[in-house]
């Protein structure tokens, strides 16, 4: 597949390896490309960047989220988005505590397939799942089945065992799993910043 990755942060360069790895192409789109010029792959503008793209990654700041996208709606109708942030303010606190950013991003992008996942990982164990003793859980939120059948593959080609995975059902349920964000601050306070994830057990 040929994926863009808005962003050039950590989590953008972190799942650009994982996707370049499993054999697709990456293109990252940035507000500044020529700032970008010692990444792993080309980086151009985000429009140009989404153009060709088979799913689009949003790993920009999620604070930033709905002010960047929204502009971008006709260039991402159609495309399979996969949002991976957690709005919070400078001091950890939600943006959005009676809703999630997901949903938000639904209703601004109605023509664009959006699919929640990913966000309740830290960025160590994204490509890394298995580095934990025991299987943990990777959650999917999103109204479109194929677009969730198109993560949950990818998810797999990142170490996600399709056992690991949790489809959530519609957009609405990514409040919860981004509601889940103050437990995992709490967590990795009083981990002091060693891996940890949480799992299903049923």
């Amino acid at each position: 597949m040929h994926i863009a990755i808005l962003g050039t942060g950590h989590m953008a360069t972190t799942l650009a390896g994982g996707f370049i790895a499993a054999g697709h192409t990456v293109v990252f789109g940035s507000r500044d490309p020529a700032a970008h010029a010692d990444l792993a792959a080309p980086v151009t503008s985000a429009v140009e960047a989404i153009r060709d793209a088979d799913l689009v990654v949003n790993a920009i700041l999620a604070s930033f989220t709905l002010e960047f996208l929204t502009p971008l709606a006709d260039d991402l109708a159609g495309k399979v988005l996969l949002d991976i942030g957690n709005a919070v303010t400078p001091s950890f606190e939600l943006m959005y505590p009676t809703v999630s950013l997901g949903e938000l991003l639904q209703q601004a992008l109605p023509a664009t397939k959006v699919v929640k996942s990913l966000n309740t990982v830290p960025g160590t164990l994204v490509l890394a799942p298995g580095s934990l003793p025991e299987a943990s859980s990777v959650f999917l939120s999103g109204d479109d089945a194929e677009a969730k059948a198109l993560v949950s593959s990818l998810l797999t080609e990142l170490g996600w065992g399709v056992d690991t995975q949790v489809d959530l059902g519609g957009i609405a349920s990514a409040r919860g799993v981004e509601h889940y964000f103050p437990l995992f601050v709490a967590m990795m306070q009083q981990f002091h910043g060693a891996p940890f994830n949480i799992r299903v057990v049923r």
